[in-house]
This record gives structure tokens, C-alpha cells and sequence, in this order.
């Protein structure tokens, strides 16, 4: 099946679950509500008695382990840099019966930073952002805190299937791909019930979350359907489509909500918010791997040649370069929103909107790097995948995960009660995070780029220089790790002995919705621009005083 095809699927799947879920799902009877209820908590037996289940606990399990998988992470990433200029730096593992090399470490620490980071930091921010912005409480808190565990044990597997892909013959990485199922299907059930008990109408950020998580399933399924598995193509898509378009969903809506709590100012563009939406669905996301083989390891099924036809190519190229609509409204908006006339201004080192910033800032040039990749993969040149693996790195340490953390971080007083234990701690692991990352991935590339001209000129001999300057990436890299260390231990360390959350300044209100959050003095027009312009919208003043008044200036 051709890609278009295997497209139209995907999208007929998406417009019917999303029609189905905004319009009431025939299936919520009060009857099969309280089934389910029943089967996300009941019929797990013991196992759900050992977790909490007041309001919160679900969230803030999420949000720590999220951020303890960072550490890994970053280790990880950092070893396999490592060892891509000094081959034989771990070689004392092999007395263990372990012999890591540097493109394994790499693809496991690409995947426990996808999935156990951002993957955990993100769902674990769903779980407060859809039941707030919907007007209700989380459909189960123990069956959530509990699916945190199983999917921090399928991160475990799957990186040791990324390491050592069979063990006494089995296939290991389907093995974490079925605890991940289980897990997430658990997490969406909770979320369709939560979202079906809601009391007022949901801005586009909460079903942002919900489609991105519906979206990973259903493309397994639709193009399982259209019979695309067995093909090259159709394993290129699904890496495509489950990975970066069911990640830069679910990362849209928490940084535009973490943005407009975080600030305090209206969203500034709701069209924008859904020209990012619709988008993201109807394009091919041009972040993260390039190869389909990874997807048939996650499914077990054996890798096919990619091979894509002449119309495959040019469907294939005009959906990757109209990823980038989406993609460019999405920064516009973030960093439109951030950058409004209140308290970001005010205080630029509130915990979280540094990562979020950076993360809106970066989106575009990584994207256009990734489109420039995956085009050039796509029609077969090749000429540029040498430095793929440079930029899938630096796209989830730059991108994905200040989005991910920046957006965990701006509700993290809400979810646990309690603040991050320093604010000055948040704000060196943002440069250490951020500046490692960046500089060491830029060096990185750059021995990329020697390497490749060296390769095109057919030069035989060995490169010294590359090899010095990845020394120096690597090195660089090292701060990330200190980054993750500080950001982990300061939330784990505020979750305990932070700042209560109600002794601090009250924190900002989201103006994603009614009512209008009145901050300092305004126009009638402003409060237009930002699609409040109902007759019955709520105009809030956040402060009152016994100073006479005065006429309302128009």
C-alpha cells in the first residue's frame, strides 16, 4: 500500500474516534462506565490497594518517575557519545558478558529519554491538564498511579531489548511493547472517562493530549488494516506516525496550557492552537528516526526493504514540508503567549518557562534539519544521513524533553501541593541541561559533517580532527547529565520538603478559557484579540483596591 493510502486511513481512523470522543462516545452508557471503572480498578486486586488515590498522586508519580528517567537518559546518551571516538572505553564490561557499543547506547538512550521521560512527563501533565481544563477530577488516581509502574518497567525492557535484542532465543523488545500497550490503553480509557464527566467545554490544549495518545494505537491498527505492516513503507510510517506525531501532539497541547499558566497571559491565538491540531495529524512529522526498522523490532515482525515508489516520494515529500505549518504555529504561539505583557516579564526564572521557551524557540530550525534528512532519505540520495543521528539527538534533548519537563515543572506546585525545592537549582540545571545539550550535539554534528566530506572525497586516512572534536562534544554533553541530576533531585527533594504550595503567591490563571483573567489595565480591543469577544465572557480583576474610581477609558 502506497503512503497516501496508508494515510487516509490514519486520518478516516483519527476524525472518527475524535468526532466520537467530542460528541459523546455511544459506548459511555452509565453501564459501561461503571464497567470500566471496574476493570481500571476492581478487577486488579491487590496490586490497586498499594497505591494512593488522592486527587494529584497519579500526576505527581508520573511527573517524578518522568524526571528520574532522565538521569538513565542522559548517561546513557552521554556513554554512547563516548564511546563513538574511544570504541574501547567500556571494555572492561565485557567481563559481565556486556559489550555496549556506541550506536546501541544511543538508540536506548534515544528511547528511554522518548518514552521514559518525556513519554512519562507528558501523560503524567495530562492527567492534570485534561480533568482542569475540563472541569472535573481524574476518572481513577490508583489505576494511574499504578500503570506508572508498569510503564517504568517496560522503559527497563526495552532498554535492555535496544542492548541485547534476543535473550535464550526470545524476542525481547515486543515484550516492552506489550507492556506499553497495557499501560497506555489503561491511561486512555482513564482519560476518555474523564474527559466524558466533563462540566464545561474543553479547549483544543486538553484534546491535544487525549488524540495524541489515541493517535499511537490507531496507526498500529490503520495501517495493520490496510495490510502496510509486511512493506518497507508502511514500517516508515508507523515510526513516522507512533513516535514523533503522537509525541509533538500530546507536547503541543501541555507546553500551550504550561505557557498560559505559567504566564499568566490569554493564549494568543486559539485559531493557531488549532491550525497546530488538525496539522499535526494531517502531515508527517519530520522529528525523530528515519528508519522503519525500529518499528518492526517493537512489533516483532521481520524488517522489509524500504523501497518506496516515485508517487510514495512526492506524496511522501509534500506531507513532510507541510509538517512545518503546524509546527511554526505552534512556536509562534507558545513563545506569542510567553511574551506578553505579564508576569514572565516579571519573573523569567519561574520554573518551567525557560524549558518551554527554549523548547518553542528550536522547534522550527530542528524541524527544518529534519526535513532536509528524511527528504533526502525518502528520494534514496542519502547524501545527509550522516548527520541523522546527530539531530534526532539534539531534537529530543532541545525540543522534546524542556518541553516535556518545562510543562511538568509549571504544574508541579498544583499536582503535589509543594514547590520545586530551589528555584536557583531550577534555574542552573536549565543552562546546564540546555547548554550542554546544544553545544555538545552542535560539536557532534560538526564531526558528522567532517567525516561525510572526508567520506565523499574518498580519503582513507583516519580523522584526527573529528575524532578531537567529538571528544569535545561528548565532553560538553557531560552537562546535561549534571542538568538531569539537578532537575531530578530538586523535584523529588520539593515533593518532600518543598514550599507549600498555598504559602506562595498564588499561581497564574490560564486564560485558555472563560474567564478572562484582568491583570493590569487594558482595551476592549486586547481583550478581542484573544477571541474573548462573547457578550456573557467573565472580565476577573486579580486585585482590588479602596481607591475611589474612575470613569472606564474606551
Amino acid at each position: 500500500m502506497g503512503i497516501i493510502t496508508s494515510m487516509a486511513a490514519f486520518w478516516l481512523a483519527i476524525l472518527v474516534v475524535f468526532v466520537m470522543v467530542n460528541r459523546g462516545i455511544w459506548v459511555f452508557t452509565d453501564v459501561s462506565k461503571s464497567m470500566s471503572m471496574f476493570m481500571l480498578e476492581k478487577a486488579l486486586g491487590p496490586p490497586i490497594d498499594f497505591v494512593e488515590g488522592k486527587k494529584g498522586s497519579a500526576a505527581t508519580s508520573w511527573i517524578i518517575q518522568g524526571a528520574l528517567w532522565l538521569i538513565p537518559a542522559s548517561v546513557i546518551t552521554f556513554c554512547g557519545l563516548w564511546l563513538s571516538h574511544d570504541p574501547e572505553a567500556l571494555h572492561s564490561l565485557s567481563s559481565w558478558g556486556l559489550n555496549p557499543a556506541s550506536t546501541s547506547l544511543l538508540t536506548s538512550g534515544f528511547l528511554v529519554a522518548a518514552y521514559g521521560s518525556v513519554g512519562m512527563l507528558l501523560i503524567g501533565s495530562s492527567m492534570h491538564i485534561v480533568p482542569e481544563l475540563g472541569g472535573t477530577t481524574l476518572a481513577t488516581e490508583k489505576n494511574a498511579t499504578l500503570m506508572s509502574f508498569v510503564w517504568t518497567l517496560a522503559v527497563i525492557v526495552m532498554f535492555v531489548a535496544a542492548n541485547k535484542p534476543e535473550i535464550a532465543g526470545i524476542k525481547i523488545m515486543p515484550l516492552a511493547t506489550l507492556l506499553t500497550s497495557l499501560a497506555l490503553i489503561a491511561v486512555i480509557v482513564n482519560m476518555l472517562l474523564t474527559a466524558a464527566s466533563r462540566t464545561k467545554k474543553m479547549p483544543l490544549p486538553g484534546w491535544m493530549m487525549i488524540i495524541g495518545m489515541i493517535s499511537a494505537p490507531v496507526s498500529i491498527v490503520a495501517l495493520a488494516i490496510t495490510g502496510s505492516l509486511d512493506s518497507g513503507t508502511g514500517q516508515w510510517l508507523a515510526t513516522r506516525i507512533h513516535g514523533p506525531t503522537s509525541l509533538f501532539l500530546m507536547m503541543s497541547g501541555a507546553i500551550l496550557y504550561g505557557a498560559s499558566r505559567g504566564s499568566g497571559n490569554p493564549l494568543w491565538s486559539r485559531s493557531l492552537a488549532a491550525v497546530t491540531m488538525v496539522g499535526a495529524f494531517f502531515t508527517i512529522n519530520p522529528l525523530g528516526l528515519i528508519e522503519g526498522e525500529i518499528a518492526s523490532d517493537f512489533l516483532g515482525i521481520d524488517a522489509a526493504m524500504f523501497e518506496p515508489s516515485r508517487n510514495d516520494i512526492v506524496a511522501g515529500s509534500f506531507l513532510l514540508a507541510l509538517s512545518l505549518i503546524p509546527i511554526i504555529a505552534l512556536s509562534a504561539n507558545v513563545l506569542a503567549t510567553m511574551r506578553g505583557d505579564d508576569v514572565f516579564i516579571e519573573n523569567p526564572d519561574s520554573p518551567g518557562m525557560p524549558e518551554i521557551n527554549l523548547a518553542a524557540f528550536m522547534a522550527v530550525p530542528i524541524s527544518i534539519g529534519g526535513l532536509f534528512v528524511l527528504t533526502d532519505h525518502l528520494t534514496g540520495t542519502n547524501e545527509l544521513t550522516g548527520i541523522h543521528t546527530s539531530l534526532v539527538l539534539m531534537g529530543m534533548w532541545v525540543v522534546f524533553v524542556p518541553a516535556s519537563l518545562g510543562a511538568a515543572l509549571s504544574i508541579f506546585p498544583e499536582v503535589s501541593g509543594r514547590n520545586v525545592l530551589s528555584v536557583n537549582r531550577s534555574r542552573w540545571a536549565f543552562w546546564l541541561m540546555a547548554g550542554g545539550a546544544f553545544s555538545g550535539l552542535i560539536f557532534t554534528m560538526m564531526a558528522d559533517f567532517s567525516d561525510m566530506a572526508l567520506l565523499e572525497a574518498a580519503v582513507e586516512e583516519e580523522n584526527s580532527m573529528s575524532s578531537r572534536i567529538r571528544v569535545l562534544g561528548s565532553v560538553l554533553f557531560y552537562g546535561a547529565v549534571l542538568g538531569s541530576i539537578y532537575h531530578s533531585l530538586n523535584i523529588i527533594s520539593g515533593s518532600f520538603r518543598g514550599s507549600l504550595a498555598t504559602e506562595g503567591p498564588n499561581p497564574s490563571s490560564t486564560s485558555i478559557s472563560s474567564p478572562y483573567k484582568l491583570t493590569k489595565e487594558t482595551t476592549v480591543r486586547k481583550i478581542l484579540a484573544q477571541r474573548e469577544g462573547k457578550l456573557d465572557t467573565v472580565v476577573v480583576p486579580e486585585s482590588s483596591t479602596d481607591m475611589p474610581g474612575s470613569p472606564t477609558e474606551l
